[in-house]
């Protein structure tokens, strides 16, 4: 599959790290501090064209959590295919210290993901299921 890019950055086309990894980086592209408890919308100078039926998801780096306590707000983030904007990844700081996003830093990765279209359909009656109406943790901790 070719996902048709528009790359205003400076730095390189999204690519995978290895060759079994599920999702491509992506950089920032400018250079920016983040304080404690602050969200930033960081661009990546990247313009997409994703096939209808398909979309990226847009997924935290565990690197950057662990290192610097950042991770990415509304996680994962949905491209859908009829986007043409920017795409630009909504980053907080939950550590204590400031810290700073650096230009080209991979900030996040991105999954390109098939999905179905679903049709709702009104009805008066649910089939029953072994879990029924049970909520949150009602299938146990262990």
């Amino acid at each position: 599959m070719k996902i048709k890019v528009i790359n205003k950055s400076k730095h390189l086309l999204p690519e995978y790290a290895t060759e079994a990894s599920a999702g491509m980086d992506l950089r920032a592209n400018l250079e920016d501090d983040i304080r404690p408890m602050e969200r930033i919308m960081v661009p990546t100078g990247l313009f997409l064209e994703i096939p209808v039926g398909y979309e990226a998801q847009i997924r935290p780096r565990r690197g950057l959590a662990i290192k610097k306590g950042i991770t990415i707000l509304n996680s994962p983030g949905t491209i859908d295919a009829d986007y043409r904007g920017e795409v630009c990844i909504k980053l907080v700081n939950l550590s204590k210290e400031n810290s700073v996003i650096e230009d080209g830093e991979r900030i996040c990765q991105m999954v390109i993901s098939k999905h179905e279209k679903a049709e709702c359909e009104n009805v008066g009656i649910l089939l029953d299921s072994e879990r029924g109406n049970g909520g949150f943790e009602h299938t146990g901790k262990k």
